[in-house]
């Protein structure tokens, strides 16, 4: 029997990414504004952003999406039980739609969006939607790398302080 070693200390930020390229992360927030305003509704993109961040282990982003949904009236069960979307039966065949795709726009380099995502995600969004998804995707496919590799601190988020 192996013992296995859980990690106890607190993981310290590397860099304030954001104090050290301002214009990048304004560059990004332009295409988190144009989200927030696109044809996709708000509560189907907080649930793309939460299983996104999942799939990518991005405490930072997990804790801020979390937040930022329930504070804007998501059931928390909807949450929690995201990582198991495809055996609940709480997600309308649209937000079914949104996760599998997420899930394969997030691990492009194990399946490259199968045609069957595709073929699903066409049934419930058209070309403008299915677009702006894609972008949602890889919006908080890059926040979470920032958050991940710069190591932001998690944990202390409040919700709409991003906004």
């Amino acid at each position: 029997m192996t013992e296995r070693m859980v990690r106890t200390e607190m993981v310290e930020e590397r860099i304030d990414g954001y104090a050290a390229a301002p214009k990048a992360y304004h560059a990004l927030a332009g295409l988190h504004r144009y989200l927030k305003q696109c044809s996709l509704e708000r509560p189907l993109l907080n649930l793309v952003d939460l299983r996104a961040s999942q799939i990518n282990g991005c405490a930072y982003c997990i804790d801020m999406h979390w937040k930022d949904a329930v504070a804007a009236g998501e059931d928390p069960q909807r949450l929690y039980m995201l990582d198991a979307w495809r055996e609940w039966g709480g997600y309308t065949a649209r937000e079914r739609a949104a996760l599998e795709w997420t899930e394969a726009v997030t691990l492009v380099a194990s399946g490259h969006v199968p045609d069957e995502a595709y073929r699903r995600a066409r049934e419930q969004f058209g070309e403008t939607e299915l677009t702006e998804l894609t972008l949602a995707v890889a919006a908080i496919n890059s926040w979470n790398r920032m958050a991940i590799s710069l190591r932001k601190t998690a944990g202390g988020y409040r919700p709409g302080e991003h906004e």
